[in-house]
């Protein structure tokens, strides 16, 4: 917490003095950075340490900065997005495939690589035009080459194409020679294989047309392939930036999750004195001040004012929900009409949006199981299409018409072009990321790829009762009267004597006497029997409410009252005898009600051919009426945190594959053990951290989306991988010529890395229409 005391003494020597941001060491001298504050003179190592202090000076003067600010942070890591197990401190590409590493967690700040990648695709595109023209001109009525000649066409053509080749396809030749480098062919292998065939090939036709034999020669010299080597280069990049802004868009929910804080907070000093301080310098046990409008900024607790505050962002609820005093509020949530002061409980990484940005991100990079299919299919088909593109060139040379060695090449780098694996990598990430980003716009975060495959798969749901099912939270259903006192004197009196109870069910019937406009007294002489119930006098009434062992305590018959208590009973509720002044009078109901949603939700997941199965701790009585009453398939009653994680072990012995719903503290390890654990975002810190996905909205309807995305991302998956398959298929031979000899037919290294780009930019239209998934 901020304190304002004397300026924190800084360590320094007589012309040395600390940085008050970052801690370094800095020459005090009349040209040094410096600014003045509460009477003293701070120095600073650069601009924006500075700045940062002249944004908040009471937080860095004070010293609080020294134990905050000065902790060493983890900056920004880096991973590839195809393989998330690859993770670096600094920007650069992967090893296995030569991707460029991405931001663990989206940013504001624009792409720089798709910054660059667009500044070099329209270069290579600047090129590539006059290119097309002076090679392919006489097509269209241009015989531009035959205007200039073709010595001097081919000259153009080299010098249009030499800075293309080698600055802006640079990227491809560092990752390609990474790849044969780290052992791990890939796509940008074959770019930098094909792109460099055909750019030395059309460099020795230039320069050295003596080494090619008279029959290689076509009109007044040796053909080359200057244009298609621009041309492969900027469909590339054009493919290239279509991803990197596909990607981008997969981060938006993240980024929107991030914008949902706002960037500084109004700190209250121990003087009353208030200002804004950028929300990183904010720390435990601040106290600060929400005004109407303003988004809450940290995870804290009320301490005084009332309002209003907007929940929707974590449970999903249009009303508003009334704080006051003692309640806890959650940052990125927004303050309705009242001025609440608040104290920071839980800032930065720990607060619950900083964990749901987390969740997301983690979603983002993790990879599914069936992404080691594409991967292990890489690594095999790399070395084969290289050993398809020399058998190619082999044939072509040996056996194909003049010019033979034009045709050799040109069938061989349309090989290595056509065959580049860009869309069977793509495949799987693009569709995990954009179902991530889709799953928390609908309040179910994946917190691994793995966990979003498995749900798929799922066939048995176990869920837990409490939390889950119904509310959570006891509530008053019934007060029946059993002689001539009136149902509202048996609460009134009912609610005054459990005033002094802390017990749940207590708190439901003081509650419920509220609800129903009754003002709750005092009760005096309060007594609790353990295991029976309490007693006392309330206004001058002698008044017991509890269990029937307590009512024969009392040598009262309850012989009259039980057949109505075990109506209620049977209904899942617990209830009550009340007794006043020494006569059985009436019976209180209350029970956890069951959440409005789960029985429409339970009707779907039926319909998808789960099996539900209810684990709770909860007697056997309550729980089979609830199971009755919503066609629960079975049910599984008194059970202990170590039953349900035997359940879920004994389901897996069966050959079954299990979900397990739950939220409390006594559901993590069936949670952990299941194959997708799915946590209630209403319930404890260690059901989510156990989970693989967290429904943030806290009710069965979040299961019903989950497997809905899971069973739409899967299927997204298989589409995307079996096109990139069939594309390779079919594109490897026809490049390699095989309809030369009955079609007279041979594609161009140009059309090549067409195909290929068009196959790249399929999958990802492909897998963004999952954005648009109904949940």
């Amino acid at each position: 917490m901020i304190q304002v005391t004397e300026p924190h003494p800084r360590e320094q020597s007589s012309d040395q003095a600390k940085d008050p941001v970052c801690g370094m060491s800095v020459t005090m001298s009349p040209e040094a950075r410096q600014a003045d504050y509460d009477g003293e003179t701070f120095y600073f190592c650069s601009d924006k340490c500075q700045t940062r202090f002249e944004a908040d000076p009471i937080y860095y003067a004070s010293g609080t900065a020294s134990d905050h600010s000065m902790t060493p942070k983890a900056g920004t890591q880096y991973t590839c997005p195809m393989h998330p197990e690859i993770v670096r401190d600094e920007p650069g590409a992967c090893p296995i495939c030569g991707m460029a590493l991405e931001p663990m967690v989206p940013s504001d700040e624009p792409s720089e690589e798709l910054t660059d990648f667009t500044r070099r695709m329209w270069i290579s595109a600047a090129a590539a035009v006059p290119l097309v023209i002076l090679t392919m001109g006489e097509l269209v009525g241009l015989p531009v080459r035959d205007w200039i000649g073709h010595r001097l066409a081919t000259y153009i053509e080299f010098v249009l194409a030499t800075p293309i080749v080698l600055w802006a396809a640079k990227p491809f030749f560092v990752r390609g020679w990474a790849s044969i480098v780290n052992r791990s062919p890939n796509m940008w292998t074959l770019i930098a294989i094909g792109v460099g065939a055909a750019y030395l090939y059309s460099l020795v036709a230039t320069f050295l047309p003596g080494v090619f034999p008279d029959e290689y020669r076509m009109g007044a010299g040796v053909g080359t392939y200057f244009e298609a080597a621009v041309v492969i280069i900027t469909l590339i990049f054009v493919g290239q930036v279509l991803e990197l802004r596909a990607r981008e868009r997969t981060g938006n929910a993240i980024r929107a999750l991030l914008d949902l804080t706002p960037k500084t907070a109004r700190r209250i000093l121990p003087d009353g004195t208030e200002y804004d301080a950028p929300l990183e310098n904010i720390v435990e046990g601040d106290r600060l001040r929400v005004r109407p409008g303003d988004a809450v900024p940290v995870d804290a607790k009320v301490i005084d004012g009332t309002s209003s505050i907007d929940e929707s962002m974590i449970t999903g609820e249009p009303m508003p929900v009334e704080k006051g005093p003692g309640d806890t509020v959650t940052g990125g949530t927004i303050n309705k009409n009242g001025s609440l002061v608040i104290e920071a409980a839980r800032v930065g990484a720990d607060t619950m949006l900083s964990q749901i940005v987390e969740m997301v991100s983690n979603a983002r990079r993790s990879r599914a199981p069936i992404q080691g299919l594409a991967d292990q299919v890489s690594s095999y088909f790399v070395p084969t299409v290289v050993v398809v593109a020399i058998l190619s060139f082999a044939a072509w040379l040996g056996f194909g018409p003049e010019p033979a060695l034009v045709f050799a090449i040109a069938s061989a780098v349309s090989v290595l072009i056509i065959a580049c694996p860009c869309a069977l990598g793509l495949a799987t990430p693009i569709s995990i990321t954009t179902a991530a980003g889709r799953g928390a716009q609908a309040g179910v975060l994946i917190k691994d790829a793995e966990a979003l495959e498995r749900m798929a798969k799922v066939d048995t749901l176990i869920v837990d009762k409490t939390g889950t099912l119904t509310e959570g939270k006891p509530t008053l259903t019934d007060v029946n009267a059993l002689d001539d006192e009136s149902e509202e004197t048996i609460l009134t009196l009912a609610a005054a004597l459990e005033k002094g109870s802390e017990h749940p069910l207590a708190e439901a019937i003081v509650e419920g006497a509220k609800e129903r406009g009754i003002k709750v007294g005092n009760a005096e002489n309060f007594e609790a029997v353990t295991g029976k119930g309490v007693s006392g006098t309330v206004s001058g009434r002698a008044v017991a409410l509890g269990n029937t062992a307590m009512m024969r305590d009392m040598s009262l018959d309850t012989s009259a009252a039980e057949e109505a208590a075990d109506v209620l009973r049977s209904e899942g509720k617990t209830a009550m005898l009340v007794a006043i002044d020494g006569k059985l009078s009436g019976i209180v109901a209350v029970a956890d009600p069951i959440k409005e949603t789960t029985a429409e939700a339970i009707k779907e997941l039926h319909e998808a051919g789960l099996r539900i199965i209810m684990a709770t701790g909860d007697n056997e009585r309550t729980a089979r009426a609830v199971a009755q009453r919503l066609g629960i398939d079975e049910v599984r009653a008194g059970v202990l945190p170590e039953d349900k994680k035997a359940l879920v072990d004994e389901l897996h012995a069966n050959g079954k594959k299990v979900a397990m719903a739950g939220d409390g503290v006594n559901d993590a390890p069936a949670l952990a053990a299941a194959d997708v654990g799915l946590a209630m975002g209403t319930g404890a810190d260690v059901a989510v951290e156990s989970a693989g996905i967290t429904l943030l909205r806290g009710d069965l309807n979040g299961i019903v989306k989950a497997r809905t995305l899971a069973v739409a991302t899967i299927r997204n998956i298989r589409q995307n991988l079996f096109w990139a398959f069939a594309y390779n298929t079919l594109g490897v031979p026809l490049a390699a010529g095989v309809l030369y000899p009955v079609f007279g037919l041979l594609m161009s290294p140009m059309f090549a890395a067409a195909a290929m780009s068009l196959s790249s930019v399929s999958v990802i239209a492909n897998a963004l229409r999952l954005r648009r998934l109904r949940l």
